[in-house]
């Protein structure tokens, strides 16, 4: 199949520290929180859920093994995105960047580990594409004194609606693996594989909903860890059908253990 009219949904964590994991969240990534229970705590903007903390007391991440490389915050436009670049600098938090040519991206870890991606797209009237059809992407340095020039007069106070979660990477043991249940099962379609070492797919022209990569070389499928618990993914009542849902909410895991919740949102 050919998977179409979809969006992700909230990525849940397993964590060991449930208060600790949602102040970060808060206050350095500037989400609210929108449902709590005993040991679960959603978080994201009034539109929608990005994150969901499940607290498991004990847990700890396992690096032998496959799960999140990082979870992708997709930024309306690129002053919102200098706008939380702006406030994690004057937060003193460190973050690794990237010029994608598709997008311009800044790269962080939770204080368990978990890695993210703040990012915002260029226009798509301005993707470029290989011969054979796959978008052109790099990694460059990102010309951000004019991104926080542009939001110098926007402080940051949250996340603004708009804001979604824009992919999901994932550090996984066999990039063949990987493609026989992204592309064959799930119908995400390669749009590049010019990486060394990983593979993106994506549905609807867009450039990657999903990364995966071997370059931390997993040895293990995940387990019960701390780290990435699921993934999720929004769909139609038709191809929620075509998946093969006999209900409206229903799983499905890969090879490495990474488990996907689909939900239909008709």
């Amino acid at each position: 199949m050919n998977l179409t009219n979809i969006k992700l949904g909230a990525v849940t964590l397993r964590v060991n520290d449930l208060e600790m994991m949602k102040t970060y969240y808060e206050r350095v990534i500037g989400m609210d929180v929108l449902e709590t229970s005993e040991h679960r705590v959603t978080l994201g903007t009034n539109e929608m859920a990005l994150v969901v903390l499940h607290e498991v007391s004990g847990v700890r991440p396992n690096p032998r093994t496959a799960g999140l490389f990082h979870m992708a915050i997709l930024l309306p436009n690129r002053v919102e995105l200098g706008r939380i670049l702006r406030h994690l600098i004057e937060q003193r938090i460190e973050v690794g960047q990237g010029d994608h040519l598709v997008s311009e991206a800044f790269y962080l870890s939770d204080p368990e580990g978990n890695g993210i991606e703040l990012y915002a797209d260029r226009p798509r009237e301005q993707w470029e594409y290989e011969a054979n059809g796959h978008v052109k992407m790099s990694t460059d340095p990102v010309e951000y004194e004019s991104m926080l020039e542009a939001a110098a007069d926007r402080p940051f106070t949250g996340l603004p609606n708009g804001t979604t979660m824009g992919h999901v990477h994932f550090k996984v043991r066999s990039l063949e693996a990987a493609k026989s249940f992204y592309q064959n099962r799930l119908g995400f379609k390669v749009t590049t594989d010019s990486y060394p070492g990983a593979l993106f797919l994506a549905a609807d022209g867009y450039h990657h909903h999903i990364g995966a990569n071997v370059w931390a070389r997993p040895s293990q499928p995940m387990g019960q860890e701390a780290g990435l618990e699921a993934w999720t993914l929004l769909v139609d009542t038709a191809t929620n059908r075509e998946l093969g849902g006999m209900t409206s909410e229903w799983s499905l895991t890969d090879d490495d253990g990474i488990t996907v919740n689909i939900k239909s949102v008709d």
